[in-house]
């Protein structure tokens, strides 16, 4: 049976999404949100990649570091910036960090939900009880 993405997302269709991939267990949203397809990201296990410079906790800190250590930095929105490279992590109402979110253009998100497909959407699509609100944005300049 397919991924139900109304039952998770309730505003993800109204704001609109796309599938951009098949279902994966390949890698995660962490991972993807880092541009990386070929491994999982998780700060639990040892058989997962997490970068050494970021604490191994899931809280919402956490993931800043994990995007600081990739050469982002915090800033005050997901709006378009050209040249920028932008990150969205959405995080539960007790501060746990709960999905990555990585900009492709203005209005513009894809995501990896969990082990099943990758979509572009908007950041309001993704709000949701089981995914929270964004909490943090990072930037950083675009790499080539």
């Amino acid at each position: 049976m397919p991924f139900d993405h109304a039952r998770i997302f309730p505003r993800l269709e109204a704001e609109g999404f796309a599938y951009t991939s098949p279902e994966s267990t390949d890698y995660n949203c962490v991972a993807w949100a880092a541009e990386d397809d070929s491994r999982r990201w998780d700060p639990w296990s040892d058989d997962y990649y997490w970068p050494e410079a970021a604490p191994r906790s899931s809280g919402i800190d956490a993931m800043v570091a994990v995007f600081e250590s990739l050469g982002y930095s915090l800033c005050a929105d997901g709006d378009y910036e050209v040249g920028m490279d932008k990150v969205a992590l959405y995080a539960d109402p007790l501060g746990e960090a709960t999905h990555a979110a990585r900009q492709i253009g203005p209005n513009a998100w894809t995501s990896k939900i969990g082990d099943h497909d990758d979509i572009t959407h908007t950041l309001g699509g993704l709000v949701s009880d089981e995914y929270g609100s964004v909490s943090r944005f990072l930037k950083r300049s675009r790499q080539s």
